[in-house]
């Protein structure tokens, strides 16, 4: 079926959204906003309309008389970003300690188990993911739905340097860490929750700067600015 109207714009919003998010598109390079008309088949306003709704998301960065550029890796920036989020997850966490829905902690407890500490022949990709869902779960929890979008922002920006610093071998440590935030919240020990959540998501600026090296041999590894970026780093 043909989309039209808003649907239009949504579908490629979320395909340019992916090729920045995955740096398919490279740092700093500037979109050809005639190829991607003509590879989406879209006319260029709903893929200016996509293109803008990005830069104002900062997965793009716009320079009049020049056009959209995919975004650079950045180490100041993601460090920014991981300390934005340990910032808004632990106010989440204490918004949710002062009355804690045990339904909702029992379901976040069944997810954990439904999706266990094997890795099986799970992606990078879909670790990834399934720890992102644990996180908006939580969040989603203390019924603060600013923070979960903000949140949602900040997990797309920092997603490409989430894939490179995943360890396969580290998930049964990180759904042990995931239970004990979920006890600690239970027992509506905000004190002791907060400071797992926050050993549990920190980053170091030397951890980052590192993950950037990594992703940019990665990226200049693929030959065209349109091929998948596949990450080779676990976890």
């Amino acid at each position: 079926m043909e989309l039209t109207g808003d649907s239009r714009v949504d579908h490629v919003y979320a395909q340019v959204k992916s090729l920045t998010i995955s740096y398919q598109i490279k740092p700093g390079e500037r979109l050809n906003e005639i190829e991607l008309a003509h590879r989406f088949r879209v006319s260029r306003t709903p893929l200016r309309e996509a293109l803008n709704r990005l830069k104002t998301e900062e997965l793009l960065r716009f320079v009049p008389g020049k056009g959209f550029f995919c975004r650079e890796l950045d180490v100041k920036e993601i460090f920014d970003l991981y300390q934005l989020r340990k910032a808004i997850e632990i106010a989440a966490v204490r918004l949710t300690a002062r009355d804690p829905s045990l339904e909702e902690i029992q379901d976040l407890r069944c997810f954990l188990s439904d999706t266990g500490p094997e890795i099986g022949d799970r992606s990078i990709e879909t670790l990834v993911d399934l720890d992102e869902n644990f996180h908006e779960r939580l969040m989603a929890m203390s019924g603060n739905k600013q923070m979960l979008r903000v949140l949602h922002n900040v997990n797309a920006r920092i997603r490409f340097i989430r894939w490179i610093d995943m360890d396969r071998s580290s998930r049964p440590v990180t759904q042990a860490e995931h239970q004990c935030i979920l006890d600690h919240l239970e027992a509506r020990d905000d004190v002791a929750c907060i400071a797992a959540l926050e050993r549990h998501i920190d980053r170091r600026l030397d951890q980052i700067n590192a993950a950037i090296k990594e992703g940019y041999a990665q990226i200049y590894m693929v030959p065209t600015a349109f091929s998948p970026v596949a990450p080779v780093r676990s976890g």
